[in-house]
């Protein structure tokens, strides 16, 4: 689950992380009153007005600018609250922004040039371990970095037995070549993050960029954090964050009726019964010489009223060409699926793309005849290939 940045802010400073301060507006108006309150609180003369969106690359797409008074506040809020933002993390339609974060400015002059550096906190999946990656080059896309400068890209594995240690924090800040107060004030920034990446049961934090400032401070300019869903039940505040405006419409349809859907880009619809059968069922797919267009698992309940359901989610884009359905009957046996899809075919009327049924384990024999005999636009499979064979045809 995906958090806006001034969510993620509010929660590493919770954790005792240095931020950028700011205070969210949906109006121009609201716009206006944030900025007056933080100049209060901080001084600061001037904004940074930052479109609230889950995507990167925001400043490219004109979803982030600086005001250098209230007036330019009000009319900057204006131009980006409401405005399809498209940045190279989005579709080409973009997304709608609801919100800005009005921030102070942080690059004021002082003793030292301000520096700006990245910062990130994931799982290396290769060795089981938590990883500190981190770079100098600041405020640019790190795979550009890892592209042109991967010398420049720097890794802090951590021992999930002893946690971060302290000269691990040290050695981060001496490869950054920090010294001095902003030398003791990375050390602590980074020990910061890391028990809030832990503690929130995230998996992903990405700082772009950590700022050291004029007067060496350091801290979050930013914020991309990513929560791991299968530890939300831990942390219900956290789950409440979750802001449904920025998913896919048709995934939190699914999410609510408890089916695991996953919206992608092809013309052959997929519906079946677990994960690692959905993999192979696209890879069958793509062979077939289709392309998939949803990772979708109804689970050991395939009846025909969560049948109806799936069909419904997988209509609702209008690339699908054709449905592939493909169940293995373990738990659930096969004639009952068969007829939960004779069911729903008939309980939602005309469907005008072909369905393909593969339906294998417990009375699937059965449930082959139920199919063949119901009279419906519905073909049968038996073997992986045949149901490859009759994706192939359709697509044709």
């Amino acid at each position: 689950m995906n958090l806006h940045e001034y969510q993620g802010k509010e929660m590493l400073a919770s954790f005792g992380v240095r931020i950028q301060r700011g205070i969210v507006a949906t109006t121009p108006a609201e716009a206006v009153a944030a900025a007056k309150k933080l100049t209060e609180e901080t001084g600061t003369g001037w904004h940074v007005i930052k479109a609230q969106v889950h995507a990167g690359g925001r400043g490219k797409g004109g979803g982030v600018k600086l005001a250098k008074n209230l007036e330019q506040v009000e009319e900057i809020a204006g131009q980006i609250i409401g405005m399809n933002l498209v940045t190279p993390q989005t579709s080409a339609e973009g997304k709608k922004v609801h919100q800005v974060l009005i921030a102070e400015d942080v690059y004021y002059p002082g003793d030292n040039e301000p520096e700006e550096y990245y910062m990130s906190v994931l799982l290396n999946r290769g060795t089981g371990r938590n990883m500190i990656m981190y770079s100098t080059e600041g405020g640019m896309d790190i795979e550009t970095v890892a592209e042109e400068t991967p010398h420049l890209i720097f890794t802090e594995e951590i021992d999930p037995a002893t946690g971060l240690l302290p000269f691990q924090a040290r050695k981060i800040a001496f490869n950054l070549g920090l010294s001095g107060t902003a030398f003791k004030e990375m050390t602590k920034f980074v020990a910061s993050l890391y028990k809030a990446y832990v503690s929130t049961d995230s998996s992903l934090f990405e700082i772009n960029p950590v700022l050291k400032t004029s007067d060496d401070k350091i801290m979050a300019v930013d914020s991309k954090v990513s929560l791991d869903e299968n530890a939300l039940f831990r942390h219900k505040d956290l789950a409440a964050l979750r802001d449904e405006r920025e998913e896919n419409p048709v995934e939190v349809e699914a999410k609510a009726v408890g089916l695991n859907y996953v919206d992608l880009d092809g013309n052959v619809g997929c519906m079946v019964n677990g994960a690692g059968l959905a993999m192979a069922t696209m890879d069958l797919i793509k062979q077939a010489g289709g392309e998939p267009a949803n990772f979708l698992d109804v689970g050991g309940t395939a009846d025909a009223e969560r049948v109806e359901i799936a069909f419904d989610l997988i209509l609702k884009d209008p690339n699908v060409k054709a449905i592939l359905v493909n169940i293995f009957g373990g738990i659930v046996r096969c004639d009952r699926v068969a007829q939960g899809i004779v069911d729903a075919y008939k309980n939602m009327g005309n469907i005008e793309v072909p369905i393909i049924v593969r339906l294998q384990g417990t009375n699937a024999d059965i449930a082959k005849e139920l199919i063949d005999n119901s009279g419906l636009d519905v073909q049968s499979a038996v073997e992986f290939q045949e149901a490859a064979d009759k994706v192939q045809a359709v697509l044709a």
